[in-house]
């Protein structure tokens, strides 16, 4: 049986409720790294949204990342946008399509994404959804079913989402 065949199950996926505003978001890139090194295709990393209200640039950031993603590029552009939070802080949106200039994006397209709105309406589903699973800072990760809180403290995060990953893993190859 080949792998594309539909009976062959799905990686486990590992949500990371994000915020590009968030130090503590930035912190947790160092783990995003070493699971995405440790395990490749296995594990699929989804990026959420979850833009709090103290960052006042956090929900124009976070529509910005879906329109990386519609450029294919989601993941280098939160990487880029998270290493420079305090830069974030003090130029706004004109900082978000400047960091997309950076990385070879289409930065008048992000211009207009952002005018226009088009990403709202994920976001604010990522949102809604991350309070109706009890996410209440950043970053929080999900796996297998179980929420594990990086906003009170990284320590362990890592090891515990391993566990899960593991067990996921040695579970669809039983």
């Amino acid at each position: 049986m080949n792998d594309s065949s539909p009976a062959h199950p799905a990686v486990p996926v590992l949500d990371v409720w994000c915020e590009l505003q968030c130090p503590d978001c930035r912190g947790a890139l160092a783990d995003l790294h070493a699971l995405r090194a440790r395990y490749g295709d296995r594990l699929e990393l989804r990026l959420r949204h979850f833009p709090l209200e103290k960052h006042k640039h956090a929900f124009a950031a976070a529509q910005a990342a879906e329109e990386a993603a519609e450029q294919g590029k989601a993941w280098p552009y939160v990487e880029a946008v998270l290493g420079r939070v305090e830069e974030l802080d003090r130029g706004g949106e004109p900082f978000l399509v400047e960091v997309a200039r950076e990385l070879g994006l289409d930065a008048e397209e992000f211009d207009t994404a952002l005018i226009d709105g088009r990403h709202i309406l994920i976001v604010d589903a990522d949102q809604a959804e991350g309070k109706a699973i009890g996410v209440t800072g950043t970053p929080t990760y999900v796996i297998g079913g179980e929420r594990l809180d990086g906003g009170e403290s990284q320590e362990g995060l890592r090891e515990r989402v391993e566990e899960i990953a593991d067990r996921l893993l040695a579970e669809r190859e039983a």
